[in-house]
């Protein structure tokens, strides 16, 4: 009797076991609950489909294609070509006529009298130096104009006026050696140190020269060494992205001789012909100054010489300028004068007191507030301009 209970149970057991395995399947293929209308179900597709791909907008409900705005796309900057050099003078002639009236009116009439007394050639000699001549070089022209005249005995407006010339010419020295080294040796570009103080529009100038040297065929980098001006910086960067050069610039009041040295590892690792570094020009005392100057050209010298250090006088200051300018000759070695300004004044002889005094040759002047209106210095037409007549070959 146990052995038919024992049989009864395992069969119970059995059937118990089967139907469990029939019903758990069922249960583990139990659907999940549906979405919410507002969704959609991905999630069986999300791996396979990849991102999400916006509707075009064609398909919203409106059914209208809006189309998105036109990308504008910002104009590239005009890079400007300056004007050459060459025959610049000649063609800012006109904006010496303030000295034109001392030195082709005034001397010219003064020489030109039937009977040149004491008291014409004092005033010829006055006309010199209220020209800002100088006294020393007024005393030689006129020596020498008496000399040439009494020889001469007749004076025709032709012989008076080749006269003058020559000795204007001579007292300028056109043996002077005007050339600006801005050629890159060795693969290092060449350096120009832009010096003067505060006012004599030296910012704007170390601008100018960049033209100046860019329309002469050299590729130039512009340093804002002047960092005790906040707006020293954003002028020489307006300058010279006007004409496609870059420029190196530092925080306000950072170290000027840091921003120099960088500015001329950058010209070296851009192969630039010349890299021009715009100074400050406080005047506060005489020893800053130095210091500061000093540190600047020891520091840039690392990369190797200055080439050329360029000194910016406002020729309105007259000789009071003169004595400024010293001081700058004084600290660093200046290799040439760039004399600003000379359309606004009658005293166009200070280029012959700067030389005089200075001993350092005029290289560049300025005629004008316009970019281009600053010209290589040339004695001959730049005492042409003075007289304000033909030409001297006309008159030779």
């Amino acid at each position: 009797m146990k052995e038919y209970l024992l049989v009864a149970l395992a069969l119970l057991v059995a059937l118990i076991v089967g139907g469990l395995s029939l019903v758990v399947p069922k249960l583990r293929r139990r659907p999940e609950p549906p979405l919410p209308e507002t969704e959609v179900d991905t999630r069986a597709e999300e791996d396979l489909a990849g991102p999400p791909v916006e509707a075009a907008e064609s398909d919203l409900s409106t059914g209208v294609l809006v189309e998105p705005p036109p990308v504008v796309e910002a104009p590239a900057p005009t890079i400007e070509v300056p004007e050459p050099t060459a025959g610049r003078l000649v063609r800012l002639r006109s904006r010496l006529s303030r000295s034109q009236n001392v030195f082709g009116k005034g001397l010219l009439g003064l020489l030109s009298r039937d009977h040149l007394d004491e008291d014409a050639w004092e005033e010829i000699e006055d006309s010199l130096i209220t020209a800002d001549v100088g006294l020393d070089a007024t005393r030689e022209i006129v020596d020498r104009l008496r000399e040439r005249t009494r020889v001469l005995g007749t004076r025709s407006a032709g012989e008076l006026r080749t006269l003058l010339a020559t000795e204007l010419v001579t007292a300028l020295e056109p043996e002077l050696d005007r050339s600006l080294r801005t050629a890159p040796k060795e693969g290092v570009p060449a350096v120009v140190l832009v010096v003067g103080v505060n006012g004599a529009g030296k910012t704007t100038t170390c601008g100018k020269i960049a033209r100046v040297l860019i329309a002469d065929g050299r590729t130039v980098l512009l340093g804002a060494a002047d960092t005790f001006r906040a707006a020293a910086a954003d002028q020489l960067e307006t300058w010279g992205g006007r004409v496609g050069a870059e420029t190196v610039r530092g925080p306000e009041a950072a170290d000027p001789a840091s921003v120099a040295f960088d500015a001329v590892k950058r010209g070296i690792d851009t192969t630039v012909d010349t890299v021009l570094i715009d100074t400050a020009g406080r005047l506060q005392n005489k020893i800053g100054l130095m210091d500061e100057l000093g540190k600047v050209k020891r520091v840039v010298e690392k990369h190797g010489p200055i080439d050329e250090t360029l000194l910016i006088l406002d020729a309105t200051t007259g000789q009071n300028g003169l004595e400024q300018a010293r001081v700058f000759t004084e600290v660093v070695n200046v290799t040439g004068v760039v004399l600003t300004k000379l359309d606004g004044t009658a005293k166009g002889g200070i280029v012959i007191a700067v030389q005089r005094k200075l001993g350092i040759p005029v290289k560049l002047v300025g005629l004008g507030e316009g970019p281009d209106d600053l010209a290589p210095f040339d004695p001959a037409q730049f005492v042409d301009a003075l007289l304000g007549t033909e030409p001297l070959a006309r008159d030779a």
